[in-house]
């Protein structure tokens, strides 16, 4: 019986990381969404989507705590950045009309390659900084 609820809550708790994560699509696009916010909104949604990890998820236990993590506290702090309005209206349209996801390589190229130059990016920083 206890299995059965522990079922139903991460279910329920899927669907609703997945209208969270659509709902940030659409409040990083949104204009009213200041800069800070929207770019933030991007990264969470691009990383949750991405079949890239900090830590693989080959590792036991480990690779798939920093998702759950990482994506629950950039889903939090986006929230917290946008504007309530913002964020209600992009809910609200979420759960109306769901996003169907294309599903093509061209998509996960473009997603590996904001990845690697993300990460030159932040190399190059570093570099530079000493």
């Amino acid at each position: 019986m206890e299995r059965r609820n522990i079922r139903a809550r991460l279910r329920a708790w899927a669907g609703e990381l997945k209208t969270n994560l659509q709902a940030l699509y659409l409040a990083a696009r949104h204009p009213e969404t200041p800069w800070l916010a929207g770019m933030i909104a991007a990264a969470v949604v691009a990383y949750a989507l991405s079949p890239i990890d900090l830590i693989p998820d080959f590792i036991p236990v480990i690779g798939y705590l920093d998702d759950l993590l990482l994506v629950s506290a950039g889903i939090w702090l986006a929230i917290y950045l946008i504007p309530d309005h913002v964020w209600k209206a992009c809910r609200d349209e979420a759960i109306r009309n769901p996003i169907r996801l294309p599903k093509n390589r061209s998509a996960a190229v473009f997603v590996v390659l904001f990845w690697i130059l993300l990460l030159a990016l932040l190399l190059s920083l570093l570099l530079h900084s000493e």
